[in-house]
């Protein structure tokens, strides 16, 4: 059971039920009160995450961006891991968007049951193959605009396209472990993808959103996942004052 940092004042001061903010250790987290404060704790956030995690990464395993786009339609209530067991198989049946463009989505749907969601998927992945290869030669646009266009292809695999494959920080990827990890890091107290990537591109330097992406999907996975988080060993530990730290019992 995670324990909250909220602790109830008995003296010295404090009102009643004042939150105090703990590191897993139990030392008090301080919280930043000013602009300058902020920002120099986002500016100790990022440093952090690249202790960790320097040379992160799409965990999708692709060889171009349409094999990237395809993996990110498929990832969607889907573990990567599960996506990278069917993606070989499925790129040497299908190894261009006009193979994909010819095969009818309940044929599709067969070869990639084992994501789930498999019908939709099916469809989604057949009709960008489609309007991929009538409308841009083939190609997987380079732009968010046109990448939006694409059935299949929202802001975050638009995001993860063009950041991963063309090197274009057109914004911040934005999955559950995004959205989990930065609303705990108080980065954000949106609740909405649309409006957390917003305040994530205002306080994150653009040059940083490809790789900040990849950086907090690999903590989510690592140490702040949604239950039992490991705070104990996070780097980030120190400068988190999330309401659902992972603190030892007494705490």
């Amino acid at each position: 059971m995670l324990k909250t940092t909220t602790k109830t004042a008995a003296r010295g001061g404090k009102r009643a039920g004042a939150r105090v903010a703990l590191t897993a250790a139990g030392e008090p987290v301080r919280i930043p009160k000013t602009a300058g404060e902020r920002r120099q704790r986002t500016g100790e956030i990022l440093e952090r995450l690249d202790r960790m995690y320097p040379n992160a990464t799409c965990a999708l395993v692709h060889r171009n961006p349409w094999e990237l786009l395809v993996a990110t339609i498929l990832s969607a209530q889907c573990t990567d891991k599960r996506v990278n067991e069917v993606t070989p198989g499925l790129f040497a049946k299908y190894p261009t968007p006009r193979d994909f463009a010819a095969v009818k989505p309940e044929v599709l749907a067969v070869d990639i049951r084992s994501t789930g969601f498999f019908n939709n998927k099916a469809k989604a992945i057949t009709g960008a193959a489609r309007k991929i290869v009538s409308e841009f030669g083939g190609r997987v646009p380079r732009t968010m605009e046109e990448l939006l266009t694409i059935p299949g292809a929202a802001r975050k695999t638009a995001n993860v396209v063009l950041g991963t494959a063309y090197g274009v920080a057109s914004g911040v990827v934005v999955d559950t472990h995004v959205q989990r990890v930065s609303q705990r890091l108080d980065l954000t107290r949106e609740t909405d993808p649309v409006k957390i990537e917003r305040d994530l591109m205002a306080v994150i330097p653009k040059e940083r959103w490809i790789l900040f992406s990849h950086q907090l999907i690999h903590h989510g996975r690592a140490r702040c996942m949604a239950r039992k988080p490991r705070c104990a060993e996070c780097l980030l530990d120190p400068l988190c004052y999330a309401r659902d730290k992972n603190l030892p019992p007494g705490s």
